[in-house]
Formats: C-alpha cells, structure tokens, sequence
C-alpha cells in the first residue's frame, strides 16, 4: 500500500461544517445498526442450514452489503483489536485467504469449535472474504468432511456477528459521544479534529476504491488482473464500488452542509460515477482485457478521481484541513 492518510495543516479561521452530530446520527450510527442485525441474520440462517445456495448465500450479501456501507469508517470502534481486518481481509496479495482455511479443514481445527477460539485465529482466516470461499469457490465444495466444513461456515458466521456487535455497542455506548463532544478527555480535543477524521475516512473511502477495487483488476492494458477484482468469486466487485460510492456521498454532502456550491459539485461528481457504474454491466470485472468492458470501468475510476479533486481542492480548504501523506500509502 502506498500513500499514509494524514489531514494536516488546520487552516486560519476555518469554516467547520456544523455536521458532527447529523453525521453520527444519520450516517454512522444507522450504518453500525444494521451491520450488527444483519450479521445476526447471517449466524442464525448459518445455524438454520449451512448448505451452500439460498438462504444462506442470500443472507450473506445482505450482511456484506451492510459491511461495505460502513466500511470506510476506519477509526474508533472499527480500528480497535484489528475488526475491519477480522472482517474484510482484502487485498490479499498472497492468497493467504485459501491456504488458511485448506489448513483448518485439513487438520479438522476443533479452533473452530466456538466464535471464542476461532477469533485468536489467523485474520486471513476470517470474516466475509474467508466465507466467500466456503460458499462460492469450487475449491472447497467437498474439501475435507462435510460437517466440518459445515462447523466452519457457523463458526465464522457467528465470529463476524461477535465483532460487528462490539463495533455496534461501542459506537452507541461511548464513541459516538466523543465524537460529537470533543473534550481534553476526548481523542478529539477541538471540533476540527473530529472534522478531520470525518474527512479523513471520505478520502480514504475514495482512494480505497478507486486504486483497489478498480485499480486492482484494471492492472494495465497490456496486463490486465481480473483475478485481483474484489469479491469476483460472489460476483460483488461492481457492486462494492456502487455501494461505496453511495455511502461516500452521503458523507461528503453531509460535511458540506453549510457550503451549497461545494454541495452542489460534489452532488454532481457522485452522480456522474454513480451513472457511470450502473452501466458497465460486469458485476466480477471479469471482462477488463476486452477493450468495450475495461474503456466503462476506466471511465468509473475516472469518475471517481474526479471527486477526489473535488474533495481535496474545493472541500478540504473549506473545512480547513488539507489531504497530505495518507494512511493507504505505504512508506
């Protein structure tokens, strides 16, 4: 990863959007809700029948769908014991995703007896990457013995409804609140630093999207990486980059509130990507070596790009924060 988020230089006298609380209220905290009631669902379904294909699969969509709404709020409840991670373990580079559950079913791990034990686990081991697995690669259709295969699928589903709860609990019982009230006491000491995470989580969001779940597969025209498409085994890649795309918008409108011109092009820029999305009809990105498919995913990340500028020439010097080295860059 290359870049390192960090908001820097509060500029003089800075224009704070008055949005903190709205933003808690209507954005996160809604979005932790239902990412805790969903993965719920999904470890109850899981218990019900672990049979790969509806109910399940359905369930498990619906959870993750929750998961991306929320996932570039980085910080807080989120960061804490390395929960995003325990979630969502992508990119994966090495594929380490596969080879740590082929151990677990081939040594019949009883780690995966109960949601305690599996969370000392490897992370690549975990949460909706590793269940993506288990219930759309072929691969592991008949790996091992069924009913531990089956024991898996439980075990992992009620380990990422364990940590979304937390996430859910902490939001609502004190993060929440040190968020909205900055004090001495407070990881944020002034309004202008809780803005600046705010900030900070819709810049990175933007970038997550745009040089991952685009850049990745895109690779270049002479070498595409379809394989490297986020989520392509459940066919969710494009799906991710419209529900990311949805939520960030959300967001930026709402740290714009008392700024209508920076409102305005911001509204415009999302609904340009969010357009263009909606027409490149490759749910898996499987199609980026032909040229017709990868000219409408390229023109998505442009769109996306485009909103960055935005964020970073127009929003940031209105908020009195400015984007320099950024946390999904590396050293």
């Amino acid at each position: 990863m290359r870049l390192i988020l960090a908001l820097v230089a509060l500029l003089p006298l800075p224009a704070f959007a008055d949005s903190t609380r709205p933003i808690v209220d209507e954005h996160i905290l809604p979005g932790f809700a239902a990412l805790a009631e969903t993965t719920q669902t999904l470890q109850n379904t899981a218990a019900e029948t672990c049979t790969r294909g509806d109910p399940l699969n359905t369930a498990y969509n619906t959870a993750f769908d929750a998961w991306i709404t929320v996932s570039h709020l980085r910080f807080g409840p989120t960061g804490q014991e390395d929960r995003a991670f325990a979630l969502a373990f992508w990119p994966d580079s090495r594929g380490a995703t596969p080879k740590a559950l082929s151990r677990l079913i081939a040594n019949a791990d009883p780690v995966a007896e109960t949601a305690d034990t599996y969370a000392e686990v490897s992370i690549a081991a975990r949460g909706f990457f590793a269940l993506e697995f288990l219930l759309y690669d072929a691969a592991f259709a008949d790996q091992g013995d069924a009913d531990y295969r089956c024991q898996l699928i439980q075990t992992i589903t009620a380990d990422i409804a364990a940590v979304s709860d937390a996430m859910q609990q902490d939001w609502q019982n004190d993060y929440a609140a040190k968020l909205i009230e900055p004090s001495a006491d407070s990881p944020y000491r002034t309004p202008a630093e809780a803005t600046q995470e705010l900030f900070k989580a819709l810049n990175t969001g933007l970038q997550f999207t745009s040089e991952n779940r685009l850049g990745r597969p895109l690779g270049t025209f002479d070498k595409p990486r379809p394989n490297r498409a986020e989520a392509r085994r459940s066919a969710r890649s494009l799906r991710h980059v419209e529900l990311s795309l949805t939520s960030l918008k959300s967001l930026a409108l709402a740290l714009a509130a008392d700024a209508p011109d920076i409102q305005e092009k911001l509204d415009q820029r999302f609904t340009k990507a969010i357009d263009v999305a909606a027409r490149v009809d490759d749910p898996s990105f499987a199609g980026v070596a032909s040229p017709g498919t990868r000219v409408k995913v390229e023109a998505l990340q442009s769109a996306g790009e485009s909103i960055r500028q935005a964020v970073a020439l127009d929003l940031g010097p209105h908020l009195g924060v400015s984007v320099g080295f950024n946390a999904l860059d590396g050293d």
